[in-house]
């Protein structure tokens, strides 16, 4: 080597060449293009071969081809290592030894060039040295990669990258200059995608394979499609085991990263078998796969096992039966499991394969399979009842839940028992809330018996007497049948509950005629509380639906008559009580003396005596108390005996009777009666008594007659 570099030294001619050759070699490193060595890599090259980081050989001479003829010229200043230079281990020899081959190399390459290409060429090309060049950085990559690997963990980092491939950066730096890194892609093996749960690059690398092996070569290699098959069932393992935790996951990041990519690789594997149908050749053992189909068998097996396996029973289960708590248990399992689906699940799947829908109908079918072996029992009554409610209104209640109604199409699962199974159940629920009804209500009548039995006054609520009767009774019927209603989803089904209550009715009738035919002290207060009861009755049977149309009108007839005998019963005293001031309207005393403020003080007294119903019931009986004085009066006007001779008997009956028409109805509007077409009534007969005409008298008694005919004679 040390006579090469001589021979290169004496001769001259050579150092230009030389000079000439390394600028070749300079220009051939910045045209290298391979992926492995970039420029930083090949200017980090071409600084070493510059800056030798040991004392310099003695070998090298001034007049080596490696040093320019301007430095021949200048004593050469021997070169030390910077303090600051990092320690490599081994690598500075590494470059020592490539300078030197390179040298030698080039010196050989140039001395194989014709001598007329010297001298019409500036920078003469040499033949075959781009090659070896090329492997000699290879060689070099392989070297400075084996150094680097020693090279402490600070100077050496990874970073991921979305395709799970690794690129590691290595870096180093030298005395003036700044840091340079240099990276090398490493994809992961088959192993390490699984170990990272990357399930989608694993089957991509194993459909890869396959394709090579099948499709790209004569004739597979043995080995290698056992290897192929092995990793193809290690893959498919790991990729059920994730899909059996779908439900039981943890909402991290990892957990949900790798349910998405099972779902990506089952969605690859499907188009992998759909390409193995196109093709004429023999497919390999696995396939085809059917991984979608496996898909929808494991998601059924585990919303299965799910359901036979719930969670431990409530606080609330705890006095339930058997079959209650586990209807209940399973139908809590539903619910939060749908809900997980929704929040978490569905975002690991695209949507064109509606998850969402799947698993709502793997958990309808599987309830509904488990409920019709619970229907084929003989159930009693409270079982039977929460069976029901749980197929017409607590399952439905889950699934119109917002959050799963914008995910999961309801109409289409279905009722979870069939009409056979179904109506028999209804009929029984239906039968058992009329019976349970009838019981109730029936009881709370019983009780209102005893306190009347037993001389009690009812209770008074702000003055007025109430009975507890219509208020108990009410909320029964409100509660039973609208519950019915929700739980059948039939009105006309839930109104049959109440088609016994007419029966309640005459019950409540023949109470009520009971008490007022004894007549006992406290029998008023009675039925001034019944009067109440029967007005929050009539306001339930015209308001409400909840009942069928025959049994709201005999209902209410027979509250009309309740009303009307309860009216008689509290207002005969009272007309007892005015009948001597009745007699004297129309007489010749009625026209002498104002008798009439005689019969509105004693009216007025008496009306204190009928308070002590509601409000409204008063109303009612003080309108009828007003229409009755006012039919008496008109009555005994029409039957007077006195004879109007004269207009001025004519006048003064006219004025007596326009003013007692205006007291009478100031008197009852004070009191709470919103009867005013009764004044209209007297003014009309008032106006009558000035008319002189008699057929003018006749037609206007006629009219008055026909549009009030309570009030004839």
């Amino acid at each position: 080597m040390s006579q090469m570099m001589d021979k290169s030294t004496e001769n001259p001619s050579n150092d230009t060449v030389s000079t000439k050759s390394n600028k070749s070699i300079k220009s051939d490193e910045k045209t290298s293009t391979d992926g492995v060595i970039n420029l930083g890599m090949m200017g980090k090259f071409k600084r070493s071969l510059r800056l030798p980081t040991q004392p310099p050989s003695p070998s090298l001479s001034a007049g080596s081809a490696s040093t320019s003829p301007k430095s021949n010229q200048k004593k050469s200043r021997p070169l030390t290592r910077s303090n600051t230079e990092p320690i490599i281990p081994k690598f500075d020899n590494t470059f020592n030894r490539l300078r030197e081959s390179i040298r030698w190399r080039q010196k050989k390459e140039v001395d194989t060039l014709p001598s007329e290409d010297l001298k019409e060429e500036k920078e003469p090309r040499m033949p075959k040295f781009d090659k070896r060049l090329k492997r000699m950085s290879e060689s070099f990559l392989w070297r400075w990669k084996r150094e680097v690997d020693t090279l402490p963990s600070e100077d050496l980092k990874e970073e991921k990258y979305p395709n799970n491939t690794v690129k590691r950066e290595f870096s180093f730096r030298q005395k003036g200059h700044e840091d340079r890194r240099s990276s090398v892609e490493v994809k992961p093996t088959f192993e390490e995608f699984l170990e990272m749960q990357a399930f989608c690059e694993a089957t991509q690398q194993l459909i890869d394979r396959e394709k090579h092996l099948f499709w790209e070569t004569a004739e597979a290699n043995k080995e290698a499609v056992e290897k192929l098959a092995a990793d193809h069932k290690a893959l498919a393992e790991r990729v059920w085991q994730i899909l059996q935790q779908s439900l039981s996951l943890s909402s991290e990041e990892a957990s949900v990263s790798a349910l998405t990519s099972a779902v990506k690789a089952i969605n690859l594997e499907e188009e992998q078998d759909q390409l193995w149908r196109q093709r004429c050749r023999t497919p390999p053992a696995w396939r085809p796969k059917k991984w979608k189909e496996h898909h929808d068998k494991v998601l059924h097996e585990l919303v299965k096992g799910r359901m036979d396996n719930q969670s431990s029973p409530t606080g609330d289960q705890m006095n339930q039966s058997s079959i209650q708590a586990d209807i209940q248990s399973m139908g809590r399992q539903l619910k939060e499991d749908l809900q997980w689906v929704v929040e978490e699940v569905k975002n690991c799947y695209p949507p064109e394969m509606d998850i969402c829908n799947f698993y709502a109908r793997q958990y309808h079918q599987t309830f509904s399979a488990r409920l019709k072996k619970i229907a084929d029992f003989v159930l009693d009554d409270k079982d039977c009842s929460f069976l029901l409610r749980w197929v017409k209104e607590f399952y439905p209640g889950i699934l119109e839940k917002p959050e799963l109604a914008n995910n999961i199409n309801t109409e289409a699962l279905g009722n979870l028992l069939p009409d056979e199974l179904l109506k028999p159940l209804e009929e029984e629920y239906l039968s058992k809330q009329q019976s349970d009804l009838m019981i109730f209500i029936g009881r709370v009548l019983d009780e209102a018996k005893k306190e009347w039995d037993q001389g009690k006054e009812p209770t008074r609520d702000d003055g007025c007497y109430a009975s507890p009767v219509a208020y108990d009774v009410i909320q029964f019927i409100n509660g039973i049948v609208t519950s019915a209603h929700i739980t059948v989803r039939d009105l006309h089904k839930a109104q049959k509950i109440t088609s016994n209550l007419t029966d309640f009715m005459q019950r409540y009738q023949n109470f009520h005629e009971d008490i007022i035919k004894q007549n006992k002290p406290h029998s008023k207060a009675f039925i001034k509380a019944n009067l109440s009861c029967v007005k929050q009755f009539r306001d339930l049977l015209v308001k409400s639906d909840l009942f069928p149309e025959d049994v709201r009108e005999n209902c209410l007839q027979v509250l009309t008559e309740m009303k009307q005998s309860a009216h008689t019963y509290l207002l005969t005293p009272v007309h007892k009580i005015l009948k001597p001031h009745y007699k004297k309207v129309g007489t010749s005393d009625w026209l002498k003396k104002n008798t009439f403020e005689k019969l509105l003080k004693s009216t007025e007294e008496e009306l204190q005596e009928l308070q002590g119903s509601s409000q409204s019931s008063y109303q009612e009986l003080i309108g009828r108390l007003h229409q009755e004085v006012t039919e008496e009066y008109v009555q005994r006007l029409l039957k007077g005996e006195v004879k109007l001779k004269d207009s001025n008997q004519q006048q003064k009956a006219y004025e007596i009777v326009k003013e007692n028409a205006e007291k009478l109805h100031e008197l009852f509007a004070k009191m709470g009666s919103k009867k005013d077409w009764l004044k209209e009534i007297l003014t009309n007969i008032a106006e009558v008594l000035k008319l002189q005409d008699i057929p003018a008298i006749q037609m206007q008694i006629v009219s008055l007659g026909s549009a009030y005919p309570d009030l004839s004679p």
